[in-house]
């Protein structure tokens, strides 16, 4: 990486100690080159840019402020915390952010005693903030440390969210939430509560005349306790008659502020300095622009979320036209032929939960608006919705990223496989993901959908396949799931006539001997490429392709046992309760001794990195895949 300027005052920062000796004016010029490091390192080393861009004034002065790690604070949707890292003595390893052996794209507990708690997945903050403020009075701490949730990118659609604030209500822990809300989280942010704060936002002459009158009546003192009850229900009435609608938070206990701009640093230290005198849980509401200070970032926060490389100066992005000499992302395939079986299938619906630019569910949107829904952050939700779509004649395609998938998992078990309901799953990202490291690798769902009844579990070695899948899922009556990676395919003529694929059934790609291996999903790449460059150096080897994990081709399982002296088995998820799992299961069942190589993800959670570096890390490359061959072959 180029040499980068860090600014005359960000090279001096090395803790928040640093950022606390510093005036008003010099914080302001930190929060300069704070947002100029983080795009010039970001230009070159892709990350959450958007994002972080936007809460650079907001981390500036809760450093000011408060003495973390003592005062915890804790990110929700940690990608919002570039700065934070930045400013916790992580200066000069932030340029190998996302990078195999550097910095986590989010807060680690195990990383940096500034990071109170690990997050990755949204709507957490304020459930884990409040168990710090609560453990405090446990442990007899006294109330001079401040617990602070930062919760934004549209987060607070989570219900977990709300679960939280429920109970936040009813205590009187020292919890300060910031509801950061920039009217967005990847896509523009969705729902009824996107609603409630654009009325919460325009209604600033209540929130005037409220601190007003709370000052009055004694304010941040210990007195006037009769006065501030008093306050407090006639301020329900004002909220009604300025707002039209009662504040959602004050009704739950939690005393409300805002809003104010996020990126007026003076009015945020104001604002925030008397909030540390108010005892008992609050919630400041800051507005603030993603994408601050990049232009072209401000105007298009969806794309520069996550936009590659670009020009440090214009913001323009590199490599950002498609090469069609280069197959199509696998999203991209899916998107595209979502919208062909919907022209096709007048009963079919999407559901999304906020990744309706991710998944590639745009021009479904655009061309069936009242047939795609993007529920917000809310798998829960988005499962069950597709659950009771599934009772009433509507076919459901709920696509969520593997790892987000795992909040719904409840819902898949109670609510899908228990009435065996035809919801098709189609699982994002799944397998190992790269630079977004162990919050965000898709390793866990080939095992976690095995343990449930009812459940097809499919993995397609290619787009074509994957298309024929989601075809063959509209005439299946139970629940599917169907799992794709993250990145480009191999197929430059993808769309082909739709085929029915049949369930459960397996394919013979090579016919070897005494070694076979057999794949599932499309790990199946390295593995036919590894043994057909054995097959060129004379080594006949077995190549059996599993598109099904769940059912089992028991047939194909049987002939393969009996004609094989040693199996292996190759998988991009964890190897317990996996493919290669279930493998080794039937053969004991059925009393089978062929020896049994299972590759996968092993039983520990795997940092980030470029893919090829994980999967070698993993064993499951194609070069470690043909050495383990040629070991069994001897």
């Amino acid at each position: 990486m180029a040499e980068i300027d860090e600014g005359n005052i960000l090279k001096t920062i090395n803790s928040p100690k640093d950022v606390k000796k510093l005036s008003i004016k010099e914080l302001k010029t930190l929060c300069e080159e704070l947002r100029q490091y983080i795009i010039n390192v970001l230009s070159e080393n892709p990350g959450h840019l958007a994002s972080s861009l936007g809460t650079v004034e907001l981390i500036v002065a809760l450093h000011y402020l408060f003495d973390v790690p003592n005062d915890t604070l804790v990110f929700d949707v940690g990608h919002q915390a570039y700065a934070h890292k930045v400013l916790t003595g992580r200066r000069e390893q932030f340029r190998n952010i996302r990078k195999l052996n550097g910095l986590s794209g989010f807060p680690k507990r195990s990383e940096s005693k500034y990071d109170s708690f690990g997050v990755g997945h949204a709507s957490t903050s304020i459930s884990a903030s409040l168990a710090m403020a609560l453990a405090d009075k446990i442990n007899d701490i006294n109330d001079n440390h401040f617990h602070i949730a930062v919760i934004g990118d549209g987060a607070m659609t989570g219900g977990m969210a709300f679960e939280a604030l429920n109970q936040a209500g009813s205590t009187n822990a020292n919890l300060l939430i910031i509801l950061n809300d920039n009217g967005i989280s990847i896509d523009k942010r969705v729902g009824a509560m996107s609603q409630y704060f654009t009325r919460i936002t325009s209604s600033r002459t209540y929130n005037h005349i409220k601190n007003q009158i709370w000052n009055a009546l004694g304010g941040n003192t210990d007195k006037y306790n009769k006065h501030r009850t008093m306050f407090r229900e006639i301020g329900l009435f004002f909220k009604n008659f300025f707002s039209g609608k009662s504040n959602f938070f004050e009704a739950l206990g939690i005393r409300y502020f805002g809003p104010i701009d996020g990126h007026d640093l003076k009015e945020l230290i104001s604002t925030i300095e008397k909030l540390k005198k108010i005892p008992g849980p609050k919630l400041l509401h800051i507005i603030t622009i993603k994408g601050k200070g990049l232009s072209i970032a401000e105007n298009n926060p969806t794309i520069y979320h996550a936009p590659g490389t670009f020009e440090a100066k214009t913001g323009e992005r590199k490599n950002k036209q498609h090469d069609t000499n280069m197959p199509l992302k696998f999203s991209e395939v899916f998107g595209k032929t979502i919208v062909e079986l919907a022209q096709a299938h007048e009963n079919l619906v999407a559901i999304t939960p906020a990744m309706l630019s991710g998944s590639c569910l745009n021009e479904m949107k655009k061309k069936f608006p009242d047939r795609t829904f993007d529920v917000g952050i809310a798998e829960e939700h988005a499962v069950t919705l597709s659950a009771g779509f599934a009772t009433r004649n509507i076919k459901p395609i709920c696509c969520i990223y593997s790892s987000f998938l795992q909040r719904g998992y409840d819902q898949i078990i109670h609510d899908v496989a228990l009435q065996n309901l035809p919801v098709t799953f189609c699982i994002d990202r799944s397998g190992l993901v790269g630079d977004d490291g162990a919050t965000h690798h898709g390793v866990f769902d080939l095992s976690y959908l095995n343990l449930v009844p009812n459940m097809i579990i499919s993995a397609p070695r290619d787009e074509v396949e994957m298309r024929n899948l989601l075809y063959t899922s509209l005439s299946v009556n139970q629940p599917m799931s169907i799992r794709y990676p993250r990145g480009n395919g191999f197929v430059i003529d993808w769309k082909q006539k739709f085929r029915t694929i049949e369930i459960g059934k397996a394919r013979e790609i090579y016919k070897g001997e005494r070694v076979a291996v057999l794949f599932i999903g499309t790990i199946g790449k390295e593995a036919q490429d590894a043994v057909e460059e054995l097959q060129k150096e004379n080594k006949n080897v077995g190549l059996y392709y599993f598109c099904f994990l769940k059912p089992l081709d028991e047939v194909m399982l049987n002939s393969i046992f009996i004609n094989y002296d040693k199996i292996i088995t190759i998988e991009d998820g964890v190897k317990i309760g996996g493919f290669g799992w279930s493998v080794e299961n039937y053969a004991r069942e059925n009393n089978f001794d062929t020896e049994i190589t299972v590759l996968g993800v092993p039983d520990r959670f795997i940092e980030q990195g470029t893919i090829l570096q994980l999967k070698t890390i993993c064993g499951i490359d194609k070069e470690s895949i043909k050495q383990m061959i040629l070991k069994k072959i001897g």
